[in-house]
C-alpha cells in the first residue's frame, strides 16, 4: 500500500486526541472515512473468538442472497428479477444460482464464497429476523442493534451489553472498534467512544482545517471540565500509542490475498485483519455497509453490491487462513424485501430474511433454515415468516464461541433456542 506515515511528537498526539474525544462525546456526524473506536474498562475473565459483526443497512433481499431455488413459488412471485435455476439451460451464467444443498442457491456474485461455503466455514440462516413487524429503516436498525425489539427503554446496544458483562482479563485500551459513519448502537454502553480517520493516517496530515475544527469544538465542549478533558485525552491517547505501533502501512495479506485499497469495506476488513495479527487485545468489530435498499434495478444493483461483499470477505478469510479457527463474522442487516417483486424491477421493504456466519467453528451444513415456504398462506402480510429470531443466532455466538453465558444481560427477557450454528 502507498501510503506514508509521519512521526507525531507526543504533545501533536496529545493534541489531536483531545480533540477527536471531545466531537465523539458531542456525538458529532462523521464522515463514511472514519472509524469510529469503542473502549471498556480492564476486566478479567476468558476470551473467546473476536466477533466482526457486518451490517448491511438498507434492508437486503434475503431471498435473491440465498436463493430458494427449489419453490415454485418464488419463481412466480418474481417472473422480472428472480435468480435462476442452477440447471437452468436457458439462464446466463451470471444469474444462475450456486447449488447449496439441492434447496437453496447462492447468488452468482457471491461466488468467492462458495469454497468458503463448501469448506464448512460459512453458514446461511435463512427466514430469519427480528420479531418487530416494522418497515421503517432507522426503527428496525435500531431494535435490532440494541436487541431489543419494539423497544427503546434501553439505551446501550447489544454488543456493549456484552463486552459489559464479559471479563476478558485484558488490559488492552482497545476491546472493540467500529467502522462507519457513527459509532454503531449496538457498540453503545458502559464503553466510551472516540474516533480517529484510520489507523494509519489518524494524524489529518492535509487536513489541517479538520484539525482546527476539532480543537475549537474542543475548547467549545470542556472548557469548563478539564478533569473530564483528561479523562477522554488519557484514554484516547492510550490506543492512539497502540495504533501508532501496528504498522498498518505496510501490511502484507497473507496467503495471497488481495484487499481493494480503493474500497471502504476492503479497507475495515483489513485494518481490522492487521488488528487482530498483531494481537492488541480486539475483541469485537462492527462494520456498516450501506447501497441495500433495493426498491428499483435490484437485479444490478444487488448483484454490484454483492460482488463486493462477497470479495472482500474472501479476501479476509483468506487473509488470516488458520487463525479463522478464531473469529467468527456475522452478516446481518435490518429486514429482508416482500416476496412479489414491484413494478420498477425491485423489491418493497419486507420481514424475513438471512443471516450469514463466518469461521472455523460453523455447522457443517451450508443452509439453516425451519422453511416456511413462499405459498400465499404462508406468507405474513406478503413477507417470508420469521421461524429463527435473529438473537437466537447471536445468542449462540455469544456462548457458544465468546465465552458469554450472560445472555440474559444482552438480550433482557429473551430466552433463545439454539439451532447448531456454531459448534465448540
Amino acid at each position: 500500500m502507498a501510503r506514508s506515515v509521519e512521526t507525531l511528537t507526543r504533545r501533536e498526539m496529545l493534541n489531536r486526541s483531545f480533540a477527536l474525544s471531545a466531537l465523539a462525546a458531542a456525538q458529532v456526524a462523521w464522515p463514511s472515512w472514519m472509524p469510529r473506536l469503542a473502549f471498556a474498562p480492564k476486566t478479567r475473565a476468558p476470551r473467546g473468538d473476536v466477533l466482526i459483526c457486518i451490517f448491511l443497512r438498507g434492508g437486503a433481499d434475503g431471498l435473491n442472497i440465498i436463493v430458494p431455488h427449489g419453490e415454485n413459488a418464488y419463481y412466480n412471485a418474481r417472473p422480472a428479477i428472480n435468480i435462476a435455476r442452477p440447471d437452468d439451460s436457458k439462464a446466463d451464467i451470471t444469474n444462475k444460482a450456486l447449488d447449496l444443498d439441492g434447496f437453496f442457491g447462492l447468488h452468482p456474485a457471491l461466488r468467492p464464497l462458495l469454497p468458503i461455503f463448501r469448506g464448512n466455514q460459512l453458514v446461511a440462516v435463512h427466514a430469519t429476523g427480528s420479531p418487530d413487524p416494522t418497515r421503517s429503516h432507522f426503527d428496525a436498525m435500531d431494535f435490532m442493534e440494541r436487541g431489543t425489539p419494539g423497544s427503546h427503554a434501553l439505551t446501550t446496544g447489544w454488543l456493549g451489553r456484552h463486552l459489559a458483562s464479559l471479563d476478558t482479563g485484558t488490559n488492552a485500551p482497545l476491546r472493540a472498534i467500529g467502522w462507519g459513519n457513527s459509532l454503531q448502537q449496538s457498540l453503545r454502553g458502559s464503553i466510551s467512544a472516540t474516533a480517529i480517520k484510520s489507523i494509519v493516517d489518524y494524524h489529518l496530515r492535509g487536513r489541517k482545517e479538520a484539525a482546527d475544527e476539532m480543537l475549537a469544538a474542543l475548547n467549545a465542549l470542556y472548557a469548563a471540565d478539564p478533569a473530564a478533558l483528561k479523562t477522554a485525552a488519557d484514554q484516547t491517547n492510550a490506543v492512539l500509542d497502540l495504533v501508532s505501533r501496528v504498522n498498518v502501512a505496510s501490511y502484507k495479506a497473507a496467503n495471497g490475498a488481495q484487499y481493494d485499497d480503493n474500497n471502504d469495506f476492503d479497507l475495515a476488513l483489513m485494518q481490522t485483519a492487521a488488528l487482530i495479527k498483531a494481537d492488541v487485545g480486539l475483541e469485537v468489530a462492527a462494520i456498516d455497509l450501506g447501497g441495500w435498499d433495493t426498491h428499483q434495478n435490484e437485479t444490478a444493483d444487488l448483484a454490484k453490491e454483492l460482488t463486493g461483499l462477497g470479495k472482500g470477505l474472501a479476501a479476509f478469510h483468506t487473509d488470516l487462513g488458520d487463525a479463522m479457527q478464531n473469529i467468527t463474522i456475522v452478516v446481518m442487516s435490518e429486514f429482508g424485501r416482500r416476496v412479489q417483486e414491484n413494478a420498477s424491477g425491485g423489491t418493497d421493504h419486507g420481514h424475513g430474511n438471512m443471516m450469514l456466519v463466518m469461521g472455523g467453528h460453523v455447522a457443517s451444513k451450508p443452509v439453516i433454515a425451519q422453511w416456511p415456504g413462499l405459498l400465499d398462506d404462508k406468507l405474513i402480510n406478503g413477507d417470508l415468516a420469521i421461524t429463527i429470531d435473529y438473537r437466537d443466532v447471536l445468542s449462540e455466538i455469544l456462548t457458544t464461541r465468546l465465552n458469554n453465558p450472560a445472555v440474559d444481560a444482552v438480550f433482557p427477557d429473551f430466552k433463545p433456542t439454539p439451532h447448531g450454528i456454531v459448534t465448540k
